[in-house]
């Protein structure tokens, strides 16, 4: 029997191919060039890229023995997962390579942006010695305000706390316990605003956080604040920012990203007091090689038909049968869990009931995990990094197994309590020949409705009129409700009314909808 292929489609690292092992027939070819790479892609079972080589529908089409796609690194704008997903085709990547060099990425601009070392080295090239118009402020003593207080964005406190700098940040998923340890004073993101000297972004892109740092957020700032984002373009508003800039209203920023890339045409190159990179986070020796060596172990696992804890898409793995299914309905659960919590619980119960019990579920633990904390965190989560996340953020984990299930075959429940001492929980089920996924209970109210990629939740005391508010103030925002559940315990009593609906709702039509049927709690969650 022949060794499986594996076509290297970038320049990669030779520690890339020493991690591979000789198991494997490894092939090379120029992914740029897209005649060889359909070409080359047709009889491989794995092909390691970069971000110049597109795998998209039409190469996965060409790809006859294909299995695995590995990206040696965290992006995967040039991967279409959903067509790999529907070919079967396994999607990896390299999730913690680059967090280190992203870090010091937002070190390095803060530095150049508050010491002014781009215009006042360009001014020297010029052959014009400016000392005194280049005059600089310290970091020593200032305030630095992280927003987003994830993995890269603790590297950079406690590479700034070592500056002498004072850290506050701002992250509603992180318990304030936790950021004590790092000797981080959690605030809300008015309080950041405010008191930072240094402002450094460190969030995931997402529609809630798309725009955060913007006109409003901008207004509220000291004159002298320097800003830096080198998480993900677009959570500062570029407009804004260059008005403030402008106007004297901020007195620098570092950008290493930016809304639309690649961006070499914006008025934000025109300021003196802009310091920017093209998106260079990644781009250094020791990112490239740890992200190539990751993807290589990957492949590896994936070939041999091993759990592969860095995938994308695919599960793979010695995982019994009847578990499979529940993998991503578990994933599901965890997503809403977090968008019913609104914050990290304290701790967290994965129950399992039904015959899959008799099985090893452990897997499902995971699923979980990186459910609960993939609109959390700002890189990407995995089986592998899940627990460390769990851990970071001070979250016990237990898994619970019970043969007995008394209302479905199989039930898997996430059930959690909160930093004030109240419960969550959401649980799901696998429905008839299809398997086909149903959440059917919510902080104890028994639902049945399908986890489609919106859904919505809205907490309110029982009385006649609310589904009628609801539905016009939906149709009003041109949102279609796909499904709709009411649950109660008892007339008059707390009420859910859970939606499925066909597009993402807007936060003001949310608003809207918690000031008109009174609310105790709106939460909106997008699995897509």
């Amino acid at each position: 029997m022949s060794n499986p292929v594996v076509l290297i489609a970038e320049e990669l690292s030779p520690a890339t191919v020493e991690a591979l092992g000789p198991d494997f027939e490894i092939r090379h070819c120029n992914g740029a060039d897209r005649g060889e790479l359909l070409s080359a892609i047709v009889d491989v079972d794995a092909i390691l890229i970069r971000s110049a080589t597109k795998v998209n529908a039409e190469a996965l089409a060409a790809a006859t023995r294909l299995k695995v796609v590995a990206r040696a690194g965290v992006g995967l704008d040039n991967v279409d997962v959903k067509a790999a997903t529907q070919t079967g085709v396994m999607v990896v990547n390299a999730p913690t390579s680059n967090i280190v060099s992203a870090a010091e990425i937002a070190v390095g601009l803060m530095l150049a942006a508050a010491r002014h070392i781009s215009p006042a080295h360009a001014a020297l090239r010029n052959g014009e010695w400016k000392r005194s118009k280049y005059t600089g402020i310290e970091l020593y003593e200032k305030t630095l305000g992280i927003v987003g207080l994830g993995r890269i964005g603790v590297l950079v406190a406690q590479r700034l706390s070592a500056f002498g700098m004072k850290v506050i940040a701002y992250d509603p998923y992180v318990q304030a316990g936790r950021a004590a340890q790092m000797g981080v004073r959690l605030v809300d993101l008015d309080t950041l605003l405010t008191e930072s000297d240094f402002m450094s972004v460190h969030l995931p892109k997402t529609p809630e956080t798309a725009g955060l740092i913007g006109v409003e957020e901008l207004a509220k700032v000291k004159p002298t604040l320097v800003l830096v984002n080198a998480a993900r373009g677009g959570i500062v508003d570029e407009a804004a920012l260059y008005a403030a800039l402008k106007e004297g209203r901020i007195a620098a920023a570092g950008l290493d990203v930016f809304a639309t890339e690649p961006c070499t045409d914006s008025p934000l190159f025109e300021l003196e007091n802009v310091v920017a990179t093209p998106h260079l986070g990644a781009s250094t020796d020791e990112a490239q090689e740890k992200a190539g060596i990751a993807v290589a172990k990957s492949v590896r696992l994936a070939l041999s038909g091993e759990l592969v804890p860095d995938a994308v898409n695919v599960q793979g793995g010695v995982i019994a049968e009847d578990v499979r299914p529940g993998i991503p309905l578990t994933e599901k659960l965890g997503r809403v869990f977090t968008a019913l919590a609104g914050e990290v619980a304290q701790n967290i119960d994965v129950e399992v009931r039904g015959e899959i019990s008799e099985y090893d579920v452990k897997v499902l633990e995971l699923a979980a995990l990186k459910g609960v904390f993939t609109d959390v965190v700002p890189e990407s989560v995995s089986y592998v990094n899940a627990p460390l996340f769990a851990a970071e953020r001070g979250t016990e984990v237990r898994l619970v197994t019970e043969a007995e299930s008394p209302d479905h075959r199989n039930l898997i429940t996430i059930r959690g309590t909160l930093a004030d001492g109240s419960q969550v929980s959401t649980s799901g089920t696998l429905v008839g020949i299809a398997q086909r996924e149903r959440l059917v209970e919510i902080n104890g109210l028994d639902v049945d409705i399908e986890p489609t990629d919106h859904l919505a939740f809205f907490s309110y005391d029982d009385r006649p009129g609310v589904v009628g508010v609801l539905g016009r103030i939906l149709g009003d925002a041109d949102v279609n409700i796909a499904s709709m559940q009411v649950a109660r315990d008892a007339k008059g009593g707390p009420a859910l009314v859970a939606l499925s609906v066909d597009s993402a709702i807007e936060p003001e039509t949310l608003s809207e909808i918690e000031q008109a049927i009174s609310a105790t709690s709106v939460r909106a969650v997008n699995l897509s």
